[in-house]
């Protein structure tokens, strides 16, 4: 008996049918049997299949003698089902990589719950993907079993068949089908996860959900949309005959009128002359299954009044909309007015010799070179006012207490940024603000370059897509010092940012913490034994992948390869941090404990040392974390793509800090054998440190706020030498 028994029914979907077979076919997890519905589709899907079947035995196909709709294929296909669990996959959607084996040791680890709950991606025609915008409510389900009673969170997910999987005996038991018509999930959906005794939840992708260019069926215009109304009918009869359910009448009657209005507002769902009809069998329907005593506010309201009364509401909505539309233009020209006539106003006083303005990643808080510089400052220069200009409430909550900040864009920001001598960035200030006559801006940048960066990407046109240079170097010509760390960053910076600015040798003030030796207590934070050794995984983003996010390997997976006495901790960067490659196999073994997700701590330096060694691509963290003089391995499995698309100032894999794997085998292979640490690696990363780490003496910090905000003098950071160590008793191969 398989685990898993899924259920794919097909219907003109020949152009997107092989890839969804394929992404069952190639899961690592086999245990399964696919049972293909050939729904009487007019087009290739059914030699498809036949092909499939013909090369896989664990392929079944049932070919239907009519056209009977996705529901009942669905229905046709569920008795020839032998497997523990039923998954009902859509023939043009496809299964992320690693998901049945995700699934698979969910289910064991909730000791096989009636239902499962899984999060999807939305996957675009052009290119684009966006993570399901409610899978905090997986996350927050915890790890527990419950019913809707317990969580009744979960029924605002997605109401949809194929985002979960099905016990089948549970199934079987209640005799759950799917009716004709369209919107069949419902009337299966909404019994099944009322009559769950144990649901579970995953938080992670298992399904990329396509969203095709023209919409699916439900995109089209049709009279099928009344189809709506019976399925509801079966939900409230469903209910009706289960008396312990009638707490959830409420519930449904709100959601049946919501969704019927979301149908009706829709501009391509119904034909015009049928959208009154429409309106009042809803309002007949959700008069007579208003519980008794039921409040009614809110949208659904309107199905309390006629039809003319919504249409006139409707009209009255749309003309305010127009309204506000035309108004926009004018009221924003307005407030630019305001906010130039108050950064006018207050650029007519003196600067504020003492007052030093500081942001960090496009304003998201107190981070990386900005925040060393400010730490520093209020040390040695407390006469210094350090204001942080943040991009809205939530960056500003994360501040450390008491400190002072303002909001881009507001009053305050403008007052500011008018006054002040001195500016710390490590990327550019918005366009709109100002250069003053005697305001010194500081750029530190973010890091040693190894990717091409400024003027240099003017001929990588995929690089730079959505990026004007023109405009960025506009930005850049404010800079008046930028920080070094190196020769190397000291040479691209000139070649890349052609303004008139003065290079500083200082080093990284971020890094000085590195250097001196801090370790914070990330460690001890996240329970991690003394004795495991700590691997950091940090992979940059894509060029060439839209989105960003390409998955190397499952880091589920290099976590179980390293074995016991490892630990494994996993930071993205940060423009992935809010998008779907954390549901891509990273925040499910999370919250197992398989591995730690770094990505949301806000100090990189603590999680650079806690580790002893460092497993990364083509991020700039290699640079920094060179200063640890601890091992560093490169997985360049696709460095010739990354090079192409987004250009290089040197080849890695000839010049790496340490050993280099081109396959996940490879490096798991470095890992099994200990060669991570070996001499090898040792020799290669002094090399690399006596480049990169030249500047960096743990007085970086300083170096800027007495030479650049005091105006005092200080020594340029002496060379290192090769070899020097730095912070802990570097790793030996011994």
């Amino acid at each position: 008996m398989p685990r898993f028994s899924l259920i794919v029914p097909c219907f003109k979907v020949q152009g997107f049918l092989p890839e969804c077979l394929d992404s069952v076919l190639t899961q690592s997890f086999g245990d399964f049997e696919l049972i293909a519905v050939d729904d009487c589709s007019p087009d290739g899907c059914g030699a498809i299949l036949d092909e499939y079947a013909g090369r896989d035995p664990r392929v079944k196909v049932l070919h239907l003698p009519e056209n009977v709709g996705l529901g009942r294929a669905r229905n046709a296909g569920m008795p020839h089902a032998t497997g523990d669990y039923l998954f009902f996959l859509d023939s043009d959607d496809t299964l992320t990589p690693g998901a049945l084996r995700a699934v698979a040791d969910r289910l064991a680890e909730a000791a096989d719950p009636d239902v499962l709950v899984f999060d999807y991606a939305r996957t675009y025609w052009w290119g684009g993907t966006r993570r399901n915008v409610l899978a905090h409510v997986l996350t927050e389900a915890g790890a527990d079993t419950f019913d809707v009673a317990r969580y009744p969170q979960v029924l605002d997910l997605l109401m949809v068949v194929w985002n979960k999987v099905y016990r089948r005996e549970f199934v079987e038991r209640n005799g759950f089908a799917f009716p004709p018509g369209y919107y069949e999930d419902t009337p299966w959906t909404f019994p099944v996860m009322l009559s769950a005794g144990r649901i579970a939840a995953l938080d992670r992708i298992c399904v990329n959900y396509r969203q095709r260019r023209q919409g699916n069926i439900l995109s089209t215009t049709s009279r099928k949309h009344f189809d709506i109304h019976d399925q509801y009918e079966r939900v409230f009869a469903f209910v009706a005959d289960r008396p312990e359910l009638a707490r959830w009448l409420p519930y449904l009657h709100r959601k049946m009128g919501e969704h019927c209005l979301d149908i009706l507002a829709k501009p391509d769902r119904l034909p015009p002359a049928d959208k009154a009809e429409f309106f009042r069998r809803t309002a007949r329907m959700f008069h007579a299954h208003r519980p008794e005593g039921a409040r009614v506010d809110g949208e659904v309201a309107v199905l309390e009044g006629s039809w003319t009364a919504y249409r006139l509401r409707r009209q009255a909505s749309r003309a305010g909309r127009e309204t506000a539309r035309r108004a926009a233009p004018v009221r924003r020209a307005a407030a630019a007015r305001a906010r130039t006539g108050w950064a006018s106003l207050h650029a007519r006083r003196p600067l504020d010799e003492n007052l030093v303005v500081y942001s960090a990643s496009s304003h998201r808080g107190a981070l990386g070179d900005p925040a060393a510089v400010y730490d520093k400052a209020r040390e040695i220069a407390p006469r210094l006012r350090g204001v942080w200009v943040v991009r809205d409430a939530d960056a500003a909550a994360q501040l450390p207490p008491g400190t002072e900040h303002v909001i881009v864009g507001s009053r305050r920001y403008l007052e500011v940024t008018a006054r002040a001598k001195f500016f710390v960035n490590d990327v550019n200030w918005p366009g709109t603000l100002g250069k003053r006559p005697g305001s010194v801006h500081i750029h530190t940048h973010q890091g040693t370059p190894l990717k091409y960066m400024g003027a240099d990407l003017l001929d990588k046109p995929g690089a730079r897509l959505g990026f004007d240079v023109p405009q960025m170097l506009r930005r850049a010509d404010r800079w008046d010092y930028s920080l070094v760390a190196n020769r190397h960053s000291e040479l691209v910076w000139e070649r890349a940012y052609p303004c008139h600015f003065t290079s500083v040798r200082t080093g990284s003030p971020r890094n000085d913490v590195l250097v001196n030796g801090g370790s914070g207590d990330f460690r001890q934070r996240y329970g991690i034994p003394a004795d495991h050794t700590v691997v950091l995984y940090a992979p940059t983003r894509r060029d060439y992948q839209r989105g960003g996010h390409v998955d190397r390997f499952d880091p589920a997976g290099f976590a179980a390869e390293l074995g016991e006495g490892y630990t494994l901790v996993v930071r993205l960067h940060p423009s992935l941090a809010s998008g779907p490659a954390r549901g891509m196999g990273l925040s499910e073994p999370a919250r197992r404990g398989i591995l730690i997700d770094a990505t949301d701590e806000p100090r990189v330096e603590d999680v650079m040392a806690a580790a002893d060694v460092l497993v990364t691509d083509y991020s700039a963290v290699m640079f920094d974390y060179a200063h640890l003089d601890r091992p560093i391995v490169v997985h360049a499995d696709d460095w010739p793509a990354y090079r192409a698309s987004r250009g290089a100032y040197f080849d890695i894999t000839a010049e790496a800090p340490g050993h280099v794997s081109g396959s996940f085998r490879e490096l798991v292979r470095l890992f099994a054998s200990g060669a991570w640490r070996d001499e090898e690696s040792t020799r290669l990363r002094t090399e690399f440190r006596a480049r990169f780490c030249e500047y960096d003496d743990g007085r970086a910090a300083e170096r800027v706020v007495r030479t650049l905000l005091l105006g005092e003098s200080m020594p340029e950071a002496p060379l290192r030498l090769p070899g020097q160590a730095t912070g802990r008793d570097a790793l030996t191969s011994a």
